[in-house]
């Protein structure tokens, strides 16, 4: 496990390049389980999230290698049988269970792991897989589905499931006749697939609305394609420019992608200017509080709460926010209270009065999100923080460190 070693009050500027999406990358990898062929992948994060994915693709039987820009992926021969610990450490590893499903009639899959942030029940997915005709059992820790052909559906969610959405609309492009998800969920992520699967040979429309329909095909064959900007490390950067005064660029990201969180830290005194694919901020003398909600896309995104309610630490007055998403996001505003926040929680939402004058401390991040705030709070904090369990960090930000860097903080990683 690695730290991060960070000295704080040094206001950050100048540009930073948005890498491609980890939640698009992730499922694109798996939807070319679906193929036949050579793919190649441009605009790929390196972050170990995706090596882990493709650490779960090799063992189906997927050639996976990288070239200095793209991912290369060669899909001929693959089996059901997905490897328990690379599944269990990351939970977008249970995306498999839709292609192989459709592809091969049956899959083994352990329950996934992933970031403890609330409860994220499989029942949406199972669900529509057995609408779609299969039977499912679960065999001590292993989900073991079984379809000799899934047939299509009028599959309705009774919550718009990012996961389900992908996985439900992965294992229909090969089933057979037509399926309806009803209340799919419209993030950006999810119209990537939609585009990456139709360049394989797929019927897919809808994507981005609350309907998508789906008809089958027989099979699928193989496309190159580039990753749409990860809106999230966007986010991120954003957040770090404003929490420590500066003033800074974001190239290469979509700005409709993150349309709430521009509205709120503009409302918040921010100067805030796009273009097609570039954000530049400037950040105002005096923060203001703010209220917001986390909800579904085109909502407020949960994983941008954490990094804000460390911005709330700065600003003047008291800011709220509800967690409408996850049920248990709030873990690390313990370690924001370490270097001197003033920070409430009350179940489902978090009061914060600032401005706060943070002292640097000795944190641990317990998760991907929660640990991108504390790194943004120890950039505003007098003093060293010293930032353990970085490998949460690593799983979504390509050398956070780095980059971090080359806009003006003192930042160092250190192995253990």
């Amino acid at each position: 496990m690695g730290k991060f070693l960070v000295e704080g009050q040094r206001s950050l500027n100048g540009s930073v390049r948005i890498n491609g999406a980890k939640n698009s990358a992730l499922k694109l990898m798996v939807a070319a389980l679906l193929g036949k062929g050579s793919f190649r992948l441009e605009n790929v994060p390196r972050i170990t999230d995706v090596d882990t994915m493709a650490g779960v693709l090799r063992a189906l039987g997927v050639d996976v290698s990288f070239d200095s820009s793209a991912m290369q992926l060669d899909v001929s021969s693959i089996d059901g049988h997905t490897p328990k610990e690379l599944v269990k450490s990351m939970r977008a590893s249970v995306q498999v269970m839709g292609p192989l499903l459709a592809r091969l009639g049956s899959v083994e899959v352990a329950r996934p792991g992933g970031c403890n942030i609330g409860s994220r029940p499989l029942d949406i997915h199972l669900a529509g897989f057995e609408q779609m005709g299969a039977t499912i059992d679960i065999v001590g820790d292993m989900y073991v589905a079984r379809a000799p052909r899934l047939r299509g559906a009028d599959i309705t969610f009774r919550y718009p499931s990012v996961g389900a959405t992908e996985n439900i609309m992965m294992a229909a492009t090969m089933a057979e006749g037509e399926t309806i998800i009803r209340n799919a969920a419209r993030e950006p992520e999810i119209v990537d697939i939609q585009a990456f699967l139709n360049g394989m040979g797929a019927d897919i429309r809808g994507a981005g609305t609350p309907i998508i329909r789906i008809k089958g095909v027989r099979e699928l064959g193989a496309t190159d394609f580039s990753v749409i900007p990860d809106r999230i490390e966007a986010g991120t950067y954003l957040l770090a420019f404003l929490i420590t005064g500066g003033s800074g660029r974001l190239e290469n990201v979509i700005p409709e992608h993150i349309a709430p969180l521009l509205e709120l830290v503009s409302a918040m005194g921010a100067k805030v200017v796009t273009q097609e694919r570039t954000i530049t901020i400037e950040s105002p003398t005096k923060l203001k509080p703010f209220q917001v909600s986390t909800r579904p896309y085109p909502g407020f995104p949960t994983d941008l709460q954490p990094q804000m309610v460390a911005v709330a630490t700065q600003a003047v007055g008291r800011s709220e926010l509800e967690e409408a998403v996850f049920d248990r996001r709030f873990g690390y505003t313990q370690e924001l209270c370490k270097l001197g926040a003033d920070v409430t929680v009350n179940r489902s939402s978090v009061a914060i009065d600032g401005p706060t004058r943070l002292t640097g401390a000795s944190l641990v991040a317990g998760d991907l999100r929660g640990g991108a705030a504390l790194v943004l709070a120890a950039l505003a904090a007098e003093g060293q923080s010293v930032i353990h369990g970085v490998a949460h960090v690593d799983r979504g930000y390509e050398s956070m460190e780095e980059r971090l860097e080359s806009l003006g903080a003192k930042i160092t990683r250190i192995e253990e």
